[in-house]
């Protein structure tokens, strides 16, 4: 038992006191970071919305990628797109120069991407200056291409 200032207060009244303070203390912080990992995790992200194919002969192939983000300037926007196998070979890749921060979405093409003989799945990944590679990248299943064209919206 504990005195103090005329109050007396039994051990086991101080523990459930320190516990409901350290308990409030643990949830707020949990709530606090776990908003901030949702806001860092999907807000900001790279979102690849559609990916078009035009064979160019040779198993080559034109693209066109269509992303959206929230670019703020140059220290954070989407800067790059790729097309890789399902090993994550890099078969075409797209360096975006600058921010696009009143032009969204927006779409960016590369021509002369080989896919290797076999290869019919290939994936459009996209990365952006604060996040890197985003983990929701675009299936792409180049056999359904009809008249040697293949449009693909996320969905």
């Amino acid at each position: 038992m504990i005195e103090d200032m005329g109050v007396r207060l039994h051990s086991s009244q101080i523990w459930c006191i320190a516990m409901n303070k350290l308990n409030k203390t643990h949830v707020l912080a949990a709530s606090l970071l776990a908003l901030t990992m949702l806001n860092t995790a999907y807000a900001d992200d790279v979102k690849i919305l559609a990916s078009e194919f035009k064979s160019s002969g040779g198993n080559r192939w034109s693209v066109n990628v269509t992303l959206k983000h929230g670019d703020t300037g140059w220290d954070h926007y989407a800067d790059n797109w790729r097309v890789v196998d399902g090993e994550g070979n890099t078969l075409g890749e797209r360096v975006l120069l600058h921010p696009h921060v009143d032009e969204q979405p927006f779409t960016r093409g590369l021509g002369g991407v080989k896919v290797p003989e076999g290869i019919t799945t290939v994936y459009i990944e996209a990365h952006d200056k604060v996040h890197g590679w985003t983990s929701n990248r675009l299936k792409v299943d180049l056999s359904k291409a009809t008249g040697g064209r293949l449009k693909v919206e996320a969905e």
